[in-house]
């Protein structure tokens, strides 16, 4: 059920990506009398799984996958149609229109990706709002269990303050700014101290079979107690809160696995919080370290028990723009800033790009239209800013050779512009591997 909740909303937000950048390409097309001959989600290699002619269009859906694409009339793209490319020039072609109309059909799939995710950040933040955590408020501090992590010194329990100069508000500042950052501030008994990460740290974690950073401890807080279990006969109530074991503090599941560890087939002494009162209770530990108590507890009532605070802000109607302008022009700001390290081969970041697994495994195990709309959002700006990337056979390959015309008058000629097509592609075919590459590398051997 997991699998397919995850590849629905994969699909169903690639899908919509898809058709709404080759939208931004084909509106614009239609608008200055160029011929679309085709219009297709995904891409159909010998076949289609489905395709209609309406007027002077195909409209269809491929068997692959990887992308869709717009067949615009007189244009050396990647169908690389060179018969119709050896005939004079007509009217209707892309070639034969002006090169701003030109510039504005290929601008026009980006434009759309970078609309479209303004348009879900002031829509999400109108009818969702935004809901965090206060880091100050997170009792016990932060779960540090990546080795990277505690061989930099960090250690659980911390309270994260700064990552660079930025100060941790919220959880969420974190992982906005771990990207690229050179040190992080913590906390620990009082005393601060600040942590130098090394410059290929998310090359480093990347690489990691652990790739966590600063996550939430897990109280101990009693559900039920399965009929199997050895405890079945004590006296445990659901809401009961462990908080020692064996005399020792443990109230958080990192301090308890480590006694259940040491102390197979024994039975401990056990001390459970039971609303105003404190209860001493004799548990019996199976030969695997297990009590087989099942423990759970919602938001609400982790943030009740004092656990931490939960931030929760709602915007009106004409609030929301500025709120989604501004997380917009965030996470494009980010998304170069990720960029940029990936094309530092010091930082190591380039072992983090992932393929269409990694994108895959960003969707959540449970549907949620919070979640979804975001990570849409994000998706969008992601393709628009891929898209302008200067290589032949993106759209910015195409803009950087029509500003070279519109500024120098001379267009660059159709064999140098089908050659430069040809580079294009294989450097895509390259990316494309190296991506689904690096995703086939860590599920084998991470």
């Amino acid at each position: 059920m997991e699998f397919i909740i995850k590849i629905g909303q994969f699909l169903l937000s690639l899908s919509l990506l898809i058709v709404l950048h080759e939208l931004g390409h084909f509106i614009p097309a239609k608008l200055f009398k160029t011929r679309v001959e085709k219009f297709y989600l995904f891409f159909d290699v010998k076949y289609s799984l489905f395709k209609k002619k309406i007027g002077e269009t195909v409209y269809g859906i491929g068997w692959l996958p990887l992308g869709g694409y717009v067949k615009i009339a007189g244009m050396i793209d990647e169908s690389m149609d060179k018969e119709q490319m050896a005939l004079p020039p007509q009217p209707w072609e892309f070639r034969s229109k002006p090169a701003w109309q030109r510039l504005i059909i290929m601008l026009g799939g980006v434009f759309v990706n970078f609309v479209l995710a303004l348009v879900i950040y002031i829509i999400g933040s109108f009818a969702y709002g935004d809901t965090d955590i206060a880091a100050s408020s997170i009792k016990g501090g932060f779960l540090i269990e990546n080795p990277l992590l505690t061989d930099l010194g960090f250690k659980t329990g911390d309270q994260i303050i700064k990552v660079d100069d930025v100060d941790i508000i919220n959880r969420s500042d974190i992982s906005k700014n771990i990207i690229g950052a050179n040190s992080v501030t913590y906390k620990r008994e009082g005393v601060t101290n600040t942590i130098d990460l090394p410059v290929d740290f998310l090359g480093q974690l990347s690489s990691s079979k652990d790739r966590s950073l600063f996550g939430m401890r897990k109280p101990f807080i009693v559900n039920k107690v399965l009929d199997t279990s050895l405890n079945k006969n004590v006296d445990i109530k659901t809401g009961d809160i462990m908080y020692a074991l064996n005399g020792q503090p443990a109230e958080f599941y990192d301090q308890i696995e480590p006694i259940l560890e040491a102390n197979k087939g024994q039975t401990i002494s056990a001390i459970f919080r039971r609303g105003n009162m404190t209860v001493g209770r004799q548990l019996i530990v199976d030969d695997k370290g297990k009590l087989d108590i099942i423990t759970s507890a919602s938001a609400k009532e982790l943030q009740s028990l004092g656990y931490y605070d939960i931030v929760r802000q709602e915007y009106g109607f004409f609030e929301s723009f500025g709120v989604g302008a501004t997380k917009f022009k965030s996470q494009i700001v980010s998304y170069f800033g990720q960029l940029k390290a990936i094309f530092n081969p010091s930082t190591g970041a380039y072992k983090g790009v992932g393929g269409f697994k990694a994108i895959y495994d960003v969707f959540p195990s449970t549907w949620s239209w919070p979640d979804f709309w975001g990570l849409t959002a994000f998706l969008s700006i992601m393709l628009g800013v891929l898209n302008l990337l200067p290589i032949p056979a993106l759209d910015g390959g195409h803009v950087m050779f029509l500003l070279y015309e519109m500024i120098s008058g001379r267009k660059p000629s159709e064999k140098f512009l089908e050659k430069a097509q040809l580079v294009g592609f294989f450097i895509l075919i390259a990316l494309v591997l190296f991506a689904n590459g690096n995703d086939i590398f860590k599920a084998i051997f991470n």
